[in-house]
């Protein structure tokens, strides 16, 4: 039995791993420098943003900074994608539907969306600066998601951590 510290790594076949990483936390690797967009910019807007900076998505923020939502790539693609009718019968003149025709409704009205507000995801999974980036990963993974806001004590953005960030960390380059 040997004993590695926090400051050590150890080699496994011809990968190198930081040891003591799971005790390190948000702050020590979040970007802080983070671009945002506000609800009324235009989504062309935001796919300049993201094309020109090589990102995946953003943080929605208001102006005093409180995140109001993100907008991703996916978003965007959505935007230009068609929408699948919901399943329906004509029945006597009628359309019953079989699907919940709202959902429908929803996003073509997201699919036709001009502003960031109209096609940005409101629910937003966030994180704090002293949290572990053992909860980061867990969250990413449980969520499905790519990136958390990270947010101060009274809610503010202040800065991003992405699963990049977290691979960049966990695993070093020899």
């Amino acid at each position: 039995m040997f004993r590695i510290n926090e400051n050590s790594y150890v080699k496994i076949e011809e990968k190198t791993f930081k040891t003591g990483v799971v005790d390190m936390k948000i702050k020590d690797i979040m970007t802080k420098d983070v671009i945002t967009v506000r609800e009324e910019e235009t989504v062309e807007t935001c796919a300049k943003l993201l094309a020109e900076n090589n990102l995946s998505g953003l943080p929605v923020v208001d102006e005093a900074g409180f995140v109001k939502g993100m907008i991703t790539e996916g978003d965007l693609i959505r935007r230009k994608a068609k929408v699948p009718t919901p399943a329906y019968l004509e029945f006597l003149g009628g359309i019953i539907y079989l699907d919940n025709p709202n959902k429908f409704f929803e996003e073509v009205k997201r699919s036709m969306g001009l502003t960031v507000e109209e096609v940005m995801t409101e629910d937003v999974v966030t994180i704090r600066p002293e949290d572990s980036i053992e909860k980061a990963a867990n969250l990413l993974v449980r969520k499905q998601i790519k990136r958390l806001p990270v947010l101060d004590n009274q809610n503010k953005l202040i800065g991003i951590v992405s699963r990049k960030d977290i691979m960049t960390h966990l695993f070093l380059e020899e």
